[in-house]
């Protein structure tokens, strides 16, 4: 049987990734970079081995062991990790990091691959085994969205782009076609939260692929997380990207959405 590695973060995305593998005869080989990392995972991949994001030599020497060739990584982890100490790096990881010209997302996952691909593991297509995850053009809710949401889309859908093609993140938040918010460090829930209380509710919520977008890491995703922040943030519309952005949990998405009439659309 043929193995796969996954390097997992948080959220849904990694569980289904390894349920999507193993259907496909994959034995997935799964490390849990974080703590936190979804319960589900020990029971929908094959083997799981947490192991610390900044333990990066024996992140190799396992998947190594394990006789994997092929990897991926999904699930979110968090460029901050990098620097509130949470995670400690090994020595393997702090030479890595001391070579790079800057933190930027792009520049650090991409040093990562190279580490990979030194040791002969190639990092795949993240989206190779799950683009049934990636919505077509379309509204995806019960409800339409007003002139004034599909403007505000059409706005944020070019600044997301901009940022994007900047390497600083790919959610905006938008309201009567001004910026509200630009997702960060932080990460897409907290960029909607302080979008949401800038904009005193009734805010436009935006993600995207970077315009240069390398597949094999970053992909954008969102799923439950994302609307319950957006409920708690008084926004009324998502717009994501066709074709592009992985929407976990479909189904349960939806109903939520729908449950407090929200409006989702992909273009």
């Amino acid at each position: 049987m043929k193995k796969i590695g996954l390097l997992a973060g948080l959220g849904k995305l990694p569980v289904e990734f390894a349920r999507a593998a193993r259907g496909m005869g994959f034995a997935v080989i799964a490390i849990a970079l974080l703590p936190e990392v979804d319960a589900e995972l020990s029971t929908a991949a094959t083997a799981t081995h947490p192991i610390n994001v900044g333990e990066l030599d024996r992140i190799i020497t396992t998947l190594k062991n394990e006789g994997v060739t092929e990897a991926t990584m999904i699930g979110k982890v968090t460029k901050e990790l990098v620097f509130d100490g949470t995670q400690r790096p090994d020595a393997r990881m702090q030479k890595l990091l001391a070579g790079l010209e800057n933190h930027q997302d792009d520049t650090l996952m991409l040093a990562f691959v190279r580490e990979l691909a030194a040791e002969g593991i190639g990092v795949l297509d993240q989206t190779a085994l799950i683009r049934m995850l990636m919505p077509a053009p379309g509204v995806l809710t019960k409800r339409q969205p007003s002139e004034q949401e599909k403007a505000d889309m059409d706005f944020g859908f070019t600044m997301a782009k901009h940022i994007g093609g900047l390497d600083i993140g790919q959610t905006v938040v938008v309201k009567n076609r001004a910026v509200m918010a630009v997702e960060a460090i932080e990460g897409t829930d907290a960029c909607i939260k302080r979008g949401g209380q800038l904009g005193r509710g009734g805010v436009t919520v935006v993600k995207t692929a970077k315009p240069r977008q390398d597949m094999r890491f970053d992909v954008p995703g969102v799923g439950l997380a994302t609307i319950r922040s957006m409920i708690e943030a008084g926004a009324t519309a998502l717009a994501i990207e066709a074709g592009k952005t992985l929407l976990v949990e479909r189904d349960a998405v939806l109903d939520l959405a729908n449950s407090h009439n929200l409006v989702i659309v992909a273009i």
